[in-house]
């Protein structure tokens, strides 16, 4: 043979076996689930981006973002403060269904988290930064180890600059740096490893900002050094030096927090770079969203009425936002009502594995991920349980006390303390007391708000969020029976989440891993 005929057999050999590489590979990237990265900020409001007009807050990434990815213009924190909405945003469930009642109170062991979900499906999972639905630490039955991920580096609660944060549950050490960077690097570490095991990655990444007390880098603090002549109320949030109370005018105030926003934003900025550099960013579903509504101390009045913590559209509308260049090819804007909630039904869907076989109050929002879907099937229903007269109970915990004790300090003392412990109680028989507390219910364009008020009475307002986004004009009077049908629709979906509280969905035997 001459050697001619060799080099040619040679070649044709070279390009069967790198066409049957490229098609290989074509097929195992078809074939390939997607990786999932969930962020989440801290008490990080609706209006608090660039994109929704903020007249003083600079969010370049999370702007850009909205521009070419899935902008929900109504997007919610199933309630509006952040243990509660954590809770929901794992389990797809009201945080109530679970005695996730407030801040500070832990889910229950045998809740079923995305985790675990995806743990099935072959993800390797991860979670960073903020937890704040039980302790971190090993042998907590409700640390992110026992909820599904394979490995973590969290915090009990908020963090602030040079974070104290727990791996995998061992004794916090402290992390030099910015804290949203900080929290990114470990999970662009994670992501690495995870590739190198060639496995899809499940990465939660749930950031210590904005939540007060607040710092920032100067060059970010630099950037809004024309909002203290602005802004001379004085409002209360915590002193930064002595984790005490303190009273400032808000300007000072509005400076710090909106440098933790635009380092926050930096941050996720990094990671989109990182998956975009090893070639990961088409087929990774990327999502932000907050917790709850912003802080009184920060609220600016406007567009929405309502504060965090309360049921009023300023407490439970956040940003919410998803790039998948894969699937949303064209940048597209989103009026669907949708909620933490959704996560996991969703996440189910696209990764083709059945739902948990108990009560759910998130739908599968895959539909609005592809442009057709438009409204809303079912309502959202919003709740603060009224805990007052469980202090006083003698109620049986949960999970020992032992093994709900924090362990990673934070600026903000409570009760003398650095840490923050957590509680969770068998509940006791359900009464009529029980379905008290600020309670909301939306089906479509229409709001019921439910308040008990201190002389007993019950205060009801109807809202039209299409017309009145703002909630000024109570229609109740002109709607009062679409109101009735709304608390009915409300009481009964109380009952259901009751029932759930009681245990009542844990007799159903299931796996979690």
């Amino acid at each position: 043979m001459s050697s001619s005929m060799s080099l040619m057999h040679v070649l044709a050999s070279m390009l069967v076996i790198t066409f049957g590489l490229v098609l290989s590979s074509r097929c195992a990237c078809d074939e390939s689930r997607p990786n999932i990265l969930l962020m989440m900020g801290d008490d990080h409001g609706w209006e608090e981006t660039g994109y929704n007009g903020h007249p003083h807050v600079k969010t370049p990434v999370l702007d850009e973002i909205a521009a070419t990815g899935l902008r929900f213009d109504r997007f919610y924190a199933a309630h509006p403060s952040c243990s509660p909405t954590r809770a929901s945003f794992l389990t797809g469930r009201h945080p109530n269904r679970m005695g996730t009642f407030a801040p500070g109170w832990s889910f229950r062991p045998e809740e079923i988290t995305i985790a675990h979900i995806l743990n099935k499906a072959g993800y390797q999972c991860g979670h960073f930064g903020k937890w704040h639905v039980g302790a971190v630490k090993q042998g907590s039955p409700v640390n992110p180890g026992a909820m599904g991920f394979h490995e973590w580096v969290s915090h009990d609660n908020f963090f602030e600059m040079n974070p104290s944060l727990s791996h995998n549950g061992a004794p916090p050490q402290v992390f030099q740096g910015e804290s949203s960077e900080v929290v990114v690097d470990e999970a662009i570490r994670f992501i690495n490893a995870t590739r190198q095991a060639n496995k899809p990655f499940f990465t939660v990444l749930w950031f210590g900002s904005p939540h007060e007390p607040y710092s920032g880098r100067p060059e970010d603090l630099a950037l809004y050094d024309d909002l203290p002549a602005k802004y001379s109320k004085r409002v209360n949030l915590t002193s930064n030096e002595t984790g005490g109370k303190a009273n400032r005018p808000q300007g000072e105030v509005l400076r710090e927090r909106y440098a933790e926003i635009t380092a926050m934003d930096r941050a996720i900025g990094k990671l989109r770079k990182y998956l975009a550099k090893e070639k990961l960013r088409d087929n990774t579903l990327l999502f932000y969203c907050g917790d709850n509504g912003t802080s009184p101390d920060a609220a600016l009045g406007a567009p929405h009425r309502g504060v965090k913590a309360q049921v009023y559209e300023g407490g439970i509308l956040v940003p919410g936002l998803v790039e998948w260049p894969a699937r949303i090819a064209k940048p597209q804007v989103s009026d669907v009502r949708a909620s933490t909630s959704d996560l996991l039904p969703t996440i189910c869907s696209l990764v083709n594995r059945p739902l948990p076989n108990r009560p759910l109050d998130g739908i599968d929002l895959t539909a609005a991920l592809d442009n057709k879907m438009t409204e809303r099937p079912s309502p959202l229903c919003f709740w603060e349980y009224n805990t007052s007269r469980l202090k006083t109970a003698a109620l049986k915990p949960y999970i020992a006390p032992e093994l709900q004790s924090g362990t990673t300090p934070l600026v903000k003392r409570m009760g003398g303390k650095a840490t923050r412990d957590f509680t969770n109680y068998h509940q006791p028989s359900i009464t009529e007391a029980d379905y008290v507390g600020p309670r909301a219910i939306i089906d479509h364009r229409y709001k019921l708000v439910v308040h008990e008020r201190n002389n007993g009475n019950v205060e009801r307002e109807l809202f039209d969020l299409v017309a009145d986004p703002a909630e000024k004009i109570n229609i109740l009077d002109q709607q009062s029976a679409l109101a009735e049908r709304l608390s009915r629709k409300l009481y009964d979906w109380q009952r259901s989440v009751l029932h759930s509280l009681t245990g009542a969905d844990y007799s159903v035997v299931q796996t979690k891993e």
